[in-house]
């Protein structure tokens, strides 16, 4: 990479804004906006750098944001990530504190139901444009295509993400023992990092066992969003008694309105904890230890990468993350294409995005007002 990055801090930030703001239908959904908008509209990261981004994510936390932070850390050393990460967390914290507040004041959700039920099509529509775009780039060798075939069966059998890109590493690090060329892990060799920066967190009384209670949840939180619910209900309803259980099943709804991660369920909580400032403390104790390591990993990704076995383990990242996002699709699929307008919409979406290359904003609000007219049934 070049030493002056290719676009400004300001700028990224607003990007990552932007992004949080449309990024319907969880984790491989939001992935393939970003792999749009930084890789192939504005280049920022190359593909193979941004999906190795995208397997680190997969370890600890939410991978969507932690892809967020280590595209920044990429651009602007771990400042830029940290601040990354929170512009694109920011519009659905922004949402989850607004529909809590009426939640807990008129103790229903808001009707939103129809217009978020008519993203489903696009979102799948945006995913499958995503894996074939991904594919198209790095399925170039039988190795990468027989990985990206098991993945694909993997994430249909509902394995987790987790051991199919730590199987797919240890292929790619097995076929560079035995001298069989491996494709290249990154086309591009990364900027110097910069220096790390720390920032103190302040909490004291029931904010510090609200900070302390979620700090020890995002230790456990493997295997992706859907994870939390189980712990979160465990820790916060019958433990801890800070929820009912109508009040947790109405905020994992709440969470699910919301553009983000379902990672915001804890922002949710927070709120009726200690209001505003719970929320905050909540969401940044869950997440700090994804982010933490993550800034271990982003720093040494340069070291890592350029080695004889970082390279192999790198390389076959890329076919399995193109197979697991196409078992995004055809898992969520089977909940949202339940009926004929659905499908017609949704393959229209895909010959938009392929052949016209419109702004997914565009098609998301198509398909909220399509839902919210009763279009699509």
């Amino acid at each position: 990479m070049d030493k002056k990055a290719p676009i400004s801090l300001a700028r990224l930030l607003l990007l990552f804004l932007k992004i949080g703001s449309v990024g319907f239908g969880g984790g491989m959904a939001i992935i393939s906006v970003m792999e749009r908008e930084l890789v192939r509209k504005r280049k920022l990261l190359p593909l193979g750098e941004f999906l190795h981004g995208v397997g680190f994510g997969q370890i600890l936390g939410s991978f969507a944001i932690n892809a967020a932070l280590f595209a920044g850390y990429r651009l602007y050393g771990a400042v830029g990530g940290l601040l990354s990460a929170a512009a694109f967390l920011a519009p659905s914290l922004a949402m989850v504190v607004g529909l809590s507040a009426l939640y807990f004041r008129y103790h229903a959700i808001p009707a939103l139901a129809g217009a978020v039920a008519g993203l489903g099509p696009v979102v799948i529509a945006l995913i499958v444009e995503a894996a074939w775009s991904i594919a198209a780039r790095v399925l170039r060798s039988p190795a990468g295509i027989a990985v990206a075939l098991a993945a694909l069966a993997a994430g249909l059998c509902k394995v987790n993400a987790l051991w199919v890109l730590g199987a797919a590493g240890a292929i790619g690090i097995l076929l560079a023992r035995v001298g069989r060329p491996a494709p290249p892990a990154s086309p591009e060799a990364p900027e110097p990092f910069r220096a790390w920066m720390a920032a103190p967190v302040l909490a004291g009384g029931s904010l510090g066992a609200l900070a302390t209670t979620f700090f020890k949840v995002g230790l456990l939180f493997f295997g992706g969003g859907f994870v939390l619910i189980p712990v979160l209900s465990a820790r916060l309803v019958t433990e801890l008694h800070w929820l009912t259980a109508r009040e947790f099943i109405d905020g994992v709804a709440i969470s699910n309105l919301t553009p983000g991660p379902i990672a915001v369920l804890a922002t949710f909580a927070g709120f009726h904890l200690a209001g505003v400032t719970g929320a905050l403390i909540a969401t940044a104790a869950l997440l700090a230890p994804a982010a933490i390591l993550m800034l271990v990993l982003s720093r040494q990704y340069e070291r890592f990468c350029f080695g004889p076995y970082g390279q192999g383990f790198l390389s076959l990242l890329n076919p399995a993350i193109a197979g697991l996002i196409l078992s995004a699709a055809f898992l969520l699929g089977g909940g949202v294409m339940t009926s004929w307008p659905r499908w017609i919409f949704g393959a229209a979406c895909l010959l938009v995005l392929r052949k016209l290359e419109w702004p997914p904003v565009i098609l998301l609000a198509a398909g909220a007002l399509a839902g919210y007219a009763g279009l699509l049934p």
